[in-house]
Formats: structure tokens, sequence, C-alpha cells
């Protein structure tokens, strides 16, 4: 499926609706989608030892969380390496923009482009609303989707998970059972429990979510750019986001 105009997605969801699955799923129905995943740019820049990289590696090492404009950083000097944006002037320099205490008091941000081969689904930022505020003034998301299943789906899935530790291979007694239980497929060695996948710990991370997403949502929502799909399992979601993704991006859009 071609888009006939330039996609700038963020998906927000609980742990365990299946974020992850509906990007892959989008970025193989629309080719011209690619992924920014703020934590992998971090990672990348780190490892390569990019001045980014540097300052990065220098502020986690104190003990200090990295810095939202750093981030910012990362994620607007990888758009402009893939050309999704452009300077408003020739001078423009990335660092000294998003350094500045007050991005929207700067001159004329970068231009986004509005062709289709710029689209891209955001990952792991914005995670709060003064977040999005912050990208609002440097990239005009034009499409939130806020991904919805019941909690009580969401802990039924994650009791039935399984795991082989070694491979990193996750199994689901209730939709992707191993063919012998509690055994891996390939090599035949028992499965095990996540430590993290109790009932509680969820219960936990599912309230977290609910409180600090509700902000982030309703700052996407007076935007106009907030949309709501719901079901109990991926499958089910799938379609009705690739309807609606077709409906604003796609060919005759």
């Amino acid at each position: 499926m071609r888009l006939s105009k330039a996609a700038r997605i963020i998906l927000v969801g609980a742990p365990g609706v299946g974020k992850g699955t509906q990007a892959e799923r989008l970025l193989q129905r629309f080719p011209q989608l690619s992924a920014i995943s703020s934590g992998d740019l971090l990672r990348d820049n780190v490892k390569n030892q990019t001045p980014l990289g540097i300052k990065a590696e220098s502020t986690m090492r104190s003990g200090a969380l990295v810095p939202d404009a750093m981030i910012l950083r990362l994620i607007l000097h990888e758009l402009k390496t893939r050309a999704s944006m452009t300077a408003a002037r020739e001078d423009f320099d990335t660092d000294s923009f998003v350094e500045q205490p007050s991005l929207a008091a700067m001159g004329a941000p970068p231009q986004t482009s509005d062709d289709p081969s710029a689209s891209f689904i955001l990952d792991g930022f914005p995670r709060t609303a003064g977040q999005a505020s912050q990208l609002d003034a440097l990239i005009p998301i034009n499409l939130v989707v806020s991904l919805k299943t019941p909690f009580e789906v969401i802990l039924e899935r994650i009791a039935g998970r399984w795991v082989h530790a070694p491979s990193g291979r996750v199994y689901n007694t209730t939709f992707n059972a191993p063919k012998v239980a509690g055994k891996d497929d390939i090599t035949g060695e028992p499965l095990t429990k996540r430590s993290d996948d109790d009932e509680e710990t969820w219960k936990a991370r599912l309230k977290k979510f609910e409180e600090t997403s509700e902000p982030l949502l309703e700052h996407y929502d007076r935007k106009g750019v907030l949309w709501t799909v719901e079901g109990n399992s991926s499958d089910e979601i799938s379609p009705k986001l690739y309807e609606e993704f077709e409906k604003r991006f796609a060919t005759g859009a």
C-alpha cells in the first residue's frame, strides 16, 4: 500500500497491549514508513561515540537521566539524516536550537517534509505532556494512536506468558502455546516465567501508565490528532488501524 502524504505517528498503549506488534505490522504493510526509536538512537550514538553519544554517555555515567533536550537532538539529527526535514535557513544548527530554554521563542524551526518517504513511527518519546509540547515546536505529529485493551485481558495474557531465556523466544498458553507444554519448540529445554511477570507488578505498571498517559493523550486530543482504537487482541485491532491509516495517508486520501 502506497502513501500519498507523510505520516508522522506515535503509538500510545499500556505495557502488554501489543504496541510493538502494531508498529511492526504497519511497517510491513506500508514500506514508506520507517521506525525511529529514541532508545535505539541513544544506544547507537553511545556505541558509535558520536558527539551526541559522548554527551549522553557522560550524563548517564554521572547517574543523571538523559535530558529531554538531548533526546530531541538525537531525534532531530536522525530526521535530518533521513531527509525527513530541512532547515528553514542555511545557518540552522540543531544543537543550539534544542538547547534553548524555550523552543517556541526561537526563530523558524526546521521544516518537515510532506513526501510520503519521510513517514515515520516515533517510539519511546514523548512519554509526558511536557515532552510532547517540546516536540510540537519541532516536529508536527499528525496522528497519535491510543491502543486500548482491557487491563484484565492484558493481565490474563501476561499470566499465560512463558519464555525460553537463552534464546528469548516467547510463548503464550492462550494464543501461541508451545508444542509440548513447558518446553521450548526448538531445543526442548524448559520454559520459565519472567521475574516481573507477576500480577501485582503488572497491576502497578498499568496503574502508573494510566496516570502518566492521561495528560499526554489529553494534549494530543486538544491538538486534534488523537485517534483511539479498542480491541481484545492485536488481530482485532490491526484491521481497524489499517483502515484509519489508509483513510488518512494512503493514495486517494
